[in-house]
């Protein structure tokens, strides 16, 4: 516990009817607004809203705010806001070799964060780090857990950067920290983050790539998260680019995949250069590091002009800590894309977001918010 500091005891989550719900995600995802937005937006009427908000301000949700002028000629309303130190939930994100941990409040503003080594990847001993951490932040609401690879039902099927099969990651941490637990895939937490909170704010379909130790896709589509029937995320990192390419760690030949993976470039370079020693001997005119950049950087003009076919998204979003793959390469980059998409390359709308792995912790605290948010509801987002 830091010096000096108390212990808060976390305060207890309301039981929140459907119509609660909607109204506090509204504000959530959309911002401030005065009452009668509120109702338009929602088809409530007038009675049922003032009833709403009524409650949500009593639980300490919601906060009622200074005036604004919404139009020219009405009068000033009086705004809600939601009270984001109302709740502090706790996200972190695993990797092979590091924790990363932010506590952020109920509107997903991170207020504190730290990360630590991960020496040893028995699960009892990353379940016994997490614990550490939480206790280090007290007051807890959530406490959301992502990593890559399968996630059923809080239990880690299968995560190949830390070697683990069928682990109740959810479960038993739950009952470590006496602080309601979700686990999730990262790259799912991440896309379901970025779509209430971040890039894709307003955006009823999206499509998120990741570059780096993998590759990893999320989907928006019709503004709900795609999850899949037995607990896999979206992938299109196997996509055929080239059959005389490198194989991939599942043994698919020339996929996008084998490709972009991080650990996929090194190999094919003399020396055994760390990624970060590689993108330094592109930068210096190195004739080899330079034709394997490239032809990664084709291969994610594909991957990007394949998911902009599937999906006709109203944004794609790039990110992940391979992202100098794409400063360094974006002319071969487009060339992949036009080559690929079927339409005007013009009309895709590539974000590219600088990649920072604290905002991949304050997805994992982000996912601890939406599962506190809207259990209850029936399909449980």
């Amino acid at each position: 516990m830091p010096r000096g500091s108390r212990v808060r005891t976390a305060p207890t989550w309301p039981r929140l009817s459907s119509a609660e719900r909607d109204v506090l995600l509204e504000l959530l995802v959309h911002g401030a607004r005065p009452r009668s937005e509120l109702a338009d937006r929602l088809q409530l009427s007038r009675p049922t809203l003032s009833r709403v908000t009524k409650a949500l301000v009593t639980q300490g949700l919601l906060v009622e705010g200074a005036t604004e002028l919404r139009s020219i000629t009405g009068r000033p309303s009086e705004m809600l806001h939601v009270h984001g130190p109302s709740h502090r939930f706790l996200g972190v994100k695993l990797t092979a070799d590091r924790l990363f941990a932010a506590v952020t409040d109920l509107s997903a503003t991170v207020v504190e964060s730290t990360e630590q080594p991960l020496l040893d990847h028995d699960p009892d001993v990353v379940i016994a780090a997490i614990a550490e951490v939480s206790t280090r932040f007290p007051g807890l609401t959530g406490l959301g857990v992502t990593l890559g690879g399968v996630v059923r039902a809080g239990r880690v099927v299968h995560a190949g950067f830390l070697e683990w099969t069928d682990v109740p990651l959810g479960e038993r941490l739950a009952e470590a920290t006496g602080v309601p637990t979700a686990v999730d895939n990262d790259v799912q937490a991440l896309t379901a983050a970025e779509h209430w909170f971040g890039a894709g704010v307003g955006t009823t379909s999206m499509v998120v790539i990741t570059i780096g130790a993998g590759v990893g896709t999320g989907l928006i589509v019709n503004g709900e998260l795609v999850e899949g029937f037995r607990g896999v995320p979206p992938r299109f990192g196997h996509i055929l680019v080239d059959p005389a390419g490198p194989h991939c760690g599942y043994g698919h030949r020339g996929c996008a995949s084998s490709f972009l993976m991080t650990h996929v470039i090194l190999r094919q370079l003399d020396g055994s250069p760390t990624y970060a020693e590689a993108v330094e001997r592109v930068r210096s005119g190195d004739e080899q590091a330079r034709t394997v950049f490239e032809r990664s950087g084709y291969a994610l003009g594909v991957l990007i002009g394949t998911a902009a076919n599937f999906l006709d998204p109203q944004k794609i979003l790039l990110t992940g800590e391979g992202l100098p793959l794409y400063e360094l390469t974006a002319p071969k980059v487009h060339e992949g894309i036009a080559d690929t998409y079927e339409d005007d390359p013009a009309l895709i709308d590539l974000d590219v977001q600088p990649f920072d792995f604290g905002e991949w912790a304050r997805s994992a605290a982000v996912l601890a918010i939406r599962k506190t948010i809207t259990a209850g509801r029936p399909d449980g987002r």
